[in-house]
């Protein structure tokens, strides 16, 4: 039997999280969220969602080296698994779409499901409404991957489904992946989320541009500190601004993705 497992890692990000996980829980059968160190509401909501629901299993790491650990186990199992953050807030209606897709094995011949972000700028929840970059072109697309594509997933790896060696099983590769629901229309893909890159999200940090847990590793590293350094500089933009900001900025209805849900 296939199953769908989701996994966040989340960092002072009181403000949207529920909303993140309330959208994911019906379309998994778990949801696993590793909360690293924060210093607001974060843990709090959390586990309140988790006394809430059988689904979601609550976990507190102090290195996010070991956030993969998680769903290692998972590898040749027949299990999809999709990473979400806790400012990344899918469409849930979308995922119910999706969901028999993929337990009637639709999409098993490939290691990876890409669909549609949108990088927000702003978010107006009064008028369901969000202005920001689409991606693609900009980075930060929602993706499934497929664990019974490969015999193992090992180390190190900077965070969960990031860095380490992937063993494919034969007819797998990096390359083997579905565009199909990314080439659809934003309004039209299932599998597409609201990415609040330069929103607020957290009640105890004034900033909107901020690293994630895994950035923020790479961040202290002396030849990064250099660059930002220069492009502050030059004036240019760098790492996750310029990534997530590429071409025209657009506006998009938001209403989908910030309805109550939470049914699981």
């Amino acid at each position: 039997m296939t199953r769908i497992v989701g996994i966040t890692l989340v960092r002072d990000e009181d403000l949207f999280v529920e909303q993140a996980v309330r959208n994911a829980l019906d379309f998994c059968d778990e949801v696993i969220a590793l909360e690293h160190r924060s210093i607001d509401e974060t843990p709090a909501i959390l586990e309140r969602l988790a006394a809430g629901s059988a689904k979601l299993r609550v976990h507190r790491i102090q290195d996010v080296g070991e956030s993969h650990d998680f769903v290692a186990g998972y590898a040749g199992q027949r299990v999809w698994v999709v990473g979400f953050d806790g400012d990344q807030l899918f469409d849930p209606l979308g995922l119910a779409a999706l969901r028999p897709r993929l337990l009637d094995g639709e999409l098993d011949a490939y290691w990876s499901v890409v669909g549609r972000g949108f990088n927000c700028l702003e978010l107006d929840p009064a008028a369901g409404t969000a202005r920001g970059y689409h991606a693609p072109p900009s980075r930060g697309t929602p993706k499934l991957l497929n664990f019974a594509a490969i015999d193992a997933w090992e180390g190190p790896t900077r965070e969960r489904l990031h860095g380490g060696t992937i063993r494919f099983r034969p007819g797998f590769g990096g390359d083997s992946r579905s565009d199909e629901l990314q080439r659809l229309p934003w309004e039209e893909t299932p599998l597409r989320w609201l990415h609040l890159c330069f929103v607020r999200r957290s009640s105890r940090r004034p900033e909107t541009t901020r690293l994630n847990p895994a950035e923020t590793a790479v961040e202290r590293a002396p030849r990064e500190r250099l660059r930002r350094a220069a492009a502050r500089l030059l004036r240019r933009p760098a790492g996750k601004l310029e990534a997530y900001s590429r071409g025209p900025v657009a506006s998009v209805e938001a209403q989908a993705f910030l309805s109550p849900v939470m049914h699981s």
